[in-house]
């Protein structure tokens, strides 16, 4: 027997235990640790006023109140998006809000040249760059089976993973330059294995995954927040999403049965949460907080994860949205006047 096939064995053996008693010793100090600092980025927050935040996906859902938040703490914002009435919309009320000078800038990030053209007009207009939030994003919801050409979901790559890489390498030097922050509006589906949504999870896995190992490569250059929420009030929560032909529809019952009885957050305290969080300097934001037990339950248990979510979303036919445990569950409950906000429950989505 070779040398390194011993020395796989012995870690094998050994490297189980020895992490067991490592992290029961190691974990209790640790936390009170990261506890300790968190308390301390309370009292010592980044100051944003004057300082430049451009913010993708600005238009509508948590990017238009990020810019929001961003306005009423003085920043100056470059707000980019595809729907230029919606975007200066948004600037209009960013202003209001105590914003010195906001930039609108029309723009698609799955295609590089836009990315590029929003970092160059922020420069060239502030001079500067402080934050970068990358947040433009599409979801599809289809079962993966039954997507009917499957290069029409190109684009939840193209938008969700490269548009963020995109604007992240042009934005770098600049960043790199001001000690600044990156903050990347991943989701809790990069970790929970939600059935209809195999593309979207698998490109904000890809994010998650991307970034991490970033940060680890920029140390203290550039800091980077990376946020996970669960379910937030938002076009998608709205029922406005991409279907199995690749085609953009508002569909209220498919939403009901991928959300089901789980609160969905208002846009407004997402917002606040994550630029608090990123003004203290902390890596993850898990909005809403509780929604971080579920990274465990896939971690330890992940059979039951992956039960759960087959009982909820699949019971009965599996595209028929009125089969569905969790839609059935809601109906008979009638619990959405308690778990969703007014605004995904009236209100239809934006379209220009």
């Amino acid at each position: 027997m070779a040398l390194l096939d011993l020395i796989h064995i012995f870690l094998n053996l050994v490297a189980p235990p020895f992490t067991f008693f490592s992290l029961l010793f190691f974990l209790p100090p640790y936390q009170f640790f990261k506890w300790f600092l968190s308390i301390l980025g309370t009292f010592f927050s980044e100051d944003v006023a004057g300082k430049v935040v451009i913010i993708t996906g600005a238009s509508s859902g948590i990017g238009e109140y990020l810019a929001y938040e961003y306005a009423r703490r003085g920043a100056c914002l470059t707000i980019a998006a595809r729907r230029e009435k919606s975007l200066r919309e948004v600037a209009e009320r960013a202003l209001d809000l105590g914003s010195p000078d906001v930039l609108v800038v029309p723009a698609d990030v799955s295609k590089v040249e836009d990315c590029k053209r929003i970092v160059d007009k922020t420069m060239s207009h502030f001079g500067r760059l402080d934050h970068l939030v990358n947040n433009a994003g599409v979801t599809a919801v289809s079962m993966f089976d039954e997507t009917e050409e499957i290069t029409n979901f190109r684009s939840v790559m193209d938008i969700n993973f490269w548009g963020s890489v995109y604007m992240t390498r042009f934005a770098v030097p600049y960043l790199r330059y001001s000690e600044g922050r990156i903050i990347v509006l991943s989701s809790s589906a990069s970790w929970v294995p939600t059935p209809r949504l195999s593309l979207y999870c698998a490109s904000k896995a890809a994010m998650a995954q991307f970034f991490d190992t970033l940060r680890v490569e920029f140390g203290q250059d550039i800091k980077i927040t990376l946020v996970t929420p669960g379910y937030v009030e938002s076009e998608m929560t709205q029922g406005k999403f991409m279907d199995k032909t690749g085609k953009v529809v508002v569909n209220r019952q498919m939403r009901d049965v991928q959300v089901g009885i789980t609160p969905v957050v208002k846009v407004e305290e997402c917002a606040k949460a994550i630029v608090n969080g990123a003004c203290r300097g902390e890596r993850y934001i898990t909005v809403p907080s509780w929604f971080r037990v579920t990274y465990l339950w896939k971690v330890f248990c992940p059979e039951v994860v992956d039960w759960i979510l087959r009982l909820l979303c699949l019971t009965g036919s599996r595209t028929s949205p009125e089969d569905a445990l969790s839609k059935i569950i809601l109906d008979y409950t009638r619990v959405q006047k308690v778990l969703y906000p007014e605004n995904i429950r009236e209100l239809e989505p934006k379209t220009k």
